[in-house]
């Protein structure tokens, strides 16, 4: 039986977590709520899936394909206007390719139709009021910090837009990964552009996040990818593509982007508990 109780946190959420007839909750959304409900759910050991936030990494190095590389790495920030916990919101490129890849995703994000989403465009609105200047006051931080804009930062220029939730889909470059754009999830279409040089870097940057959930790998070496990919932590890492899997792959984090995993055969493990009987005939 599927029963939906909709409902803000205090009103639903606790007294979900708190119910004595409850033995087990999985839960998908930010960090700090994730927090709140592991402190309710120890009192209870009650457990626990949960499926928070990321600041995912995305690495292009210099054997890439481009092109295909810069139409994923576009979808990777703008999917759903970024309003994805696995969104490619750090675009690593390796610095023999950086201006020509970002070149090219600049290019894309300009050719980008924005529109209410019943005309199915690139990019559609954000989700609520709080969200929208959420995002909007990270098109001031970053260029406080040092990034440059090289391309959006502002609002549509269609009128037709002004009283809704919209943002053009910006890319950030010059972007050092200690600044606050770099860190903190957005959760909107801006992206965070890295310059790296060698490999071993851009492991080094990809994991200098308190975040684990997704990365993404783009070269044409095979062996390199599954190198790359082996030393990244994170809990699912896509290789030459972005957003991939299904119903059959497992999808969880690593670090502070959650525990337990969702899909495939080992989500079923935390819905099961096993039990031992021996007995002497």
């Amino acid at each position: 039986m599927l029963n939906v109780v909709p409902g803000y946190g205090p009103a639903v959420g606790t007294p979900i977590v708190t119910h004595p007839l409850i033995r087990k909750v999985a839960f998908t959304g930010s960090v700090a709520t994730g927090r709140a409900i592991m402190g309710l759910a120890a009192q209870r050991t009650l457990p626990l899936t949960l499926e928070l936030g990321g600041k995912s990494p995305n690495i292009v190095l210099a054997d890439a394909d481009l092109d295909d590389a810069a139409r994923y790495a576009f979808a990777a920030f703008t999917f759903k206007c970024g309003q994805v916990c696995s969104a490619g919101s750090r675009l690593l490129v390796e610095s023999a390719v950086h201006d020509e890849f970002v070149e090219r995703l600049v290019e894309r994000a300009r050719k980008a139709r924005i529109a209410p989403g019943i005309e199915d465009p690139d990019l559609g609105s954000l989700a609520t009021a709080a969200q929208y200047e959420k995002v909007r006051s990270y098109l001031e931080i970053g260029p406080a910090e040092g990034a440059r804009i090289a391309t959006g930062g502002g609002l549509p220029s269609d009128e037709r837009l002004a009283g809704g939730y919209f943002v053009e889909p910006t890319v950030l470059i010059d972007v050092d990964n200690g600044m606050r754009v770099a860190r903190e999830e957005i959760f909107g279409s801006v992206l965070s552009v890295i310059r790296f040089d060698g490999e071993d870097e851009a492991v080094r940057i990809a994991n200098d996040t308190e975040y684990g959930l997704v990365a993404g790998v783009w070269t044409t070496d095979l062996g390199r990818a599954h190198r790359v990919a082996a030393e990244i932590e994170a809990g699912q890492v896509f290789v030459n593509e972005y957003f991939a899997g299904g119903v059959e792959t497992p999808f969880g984090g690593f670090k502070s982007s959650g525990f337990g995993r969702e899909n495939g055969f080992e989500a079923l493990k935390h819905y099961t508990q096993s039990k031992t009987v021996t007995a002497r005939i």
